[in-house]
């Protein structure tokens, strides 16, 4: 149920550039949600498309949850399961979670609801297995002049990018699923320094999108789409009510 296409964030070329966590900042929203929501020592938290288990792993090691991963790729799994066999790691897909409901304190989805297929479907399945009063934390791409979507949605990539989020429409979304929305703040400045670290690791953005063969985007109509939607990064809390 993922989006088709060139899969970027499957990519060595990708990862790099961000490490092991694929997305802007690396652990730097995952630790402020922390913080905000202040989960206890125990808390059982699930990542939705956790990737190689980046995160799962910082949030048992450093937090001491009970972080348990989900994700559609066997690439990105396996990786994980080479790095660490003791994270808990499954395969399966945010619009289809196997996980009871109201079994979590909290969900992360970390610049992956910008990759589900049905994105109301993954919101209802979040929503199915928090707790009540749980956390639903975002950190994710959007596109600040949501004019500019439709360009970015004909990119022949599967990537964050082809699916950046609209804020208005997300916290709609949300708000109709019965989340209350606890905070949101722009990040904007994480993709920049993403994007120069690309830069500086490629020599320019062309070559990053030209690095892989298997990539078939053009590398200019990239560039024109993510210019027009002006790409942004976020980071949103919401409550189960």
């Amino acid at each position: 149920m993922e989006q088709q296409g060139y899969k970027l964030f499957e990519s060595p070329v990708l990862r790099q550039v961000t490490g092991e966590t694929l997305r802007p900042g690396g652990f730097f929203l995952t630790e402020k949600a922390i913080q905000f929501c202040s989960f206890a020592p125990g808390s059982k938290i699930l990542d939705v498309g956790c990737g190689s288990g980046a995160s799962v792993e910082f949030l048992r090691d450093r937090h001491q949850l009970k972080a348990v991963g989900v994700d559609p790729s066997s690439v990105l799994l396996e990786s994980g399961k080479s790095r660490n066999p003791r994270l808990p790691l499954v395969q399966g897909y945010g619009e289809r979670l196997p996980f009871s409901g109201e079994e979590m304190d909290g969900v992360f989805a970390e610049c992956t609801l910008s990759l589900m297929s049905d994105l109301q479907k993954t919101v209802s399945e979040i929503y199915r297995v928090l707790k009540n009063d749980g956390l639903f934390v975002v950190n994710d791409v959007y596109a600040r002049n949501p004019e500019g979507v439709d360009r970015l949605r004909k990119l022949s990539i599967s990537s964050c990018l082809r699916g950046a989020l609209v804020k208005d429409e997300l916290i709609s979304l949300l708000e109709d699923e019965g989340f209350r929305i606890l905070h949101w703040e722009d990040h904007t400045k994480l993709l920049k320094q993403l994007t120069g670290q690309m830069i500086f690791k490629y020599g320019s953005m062309n070559n990053f999108w030209l690095k892989s063969t298997a990539c078939t985007v053009d590398p200019n109509e990239a560039h024109l789409a993510m210019h027009e939607a002006k790409m942004g990064y976020f980071q949103l809390i919401a409550g189960k009510c």
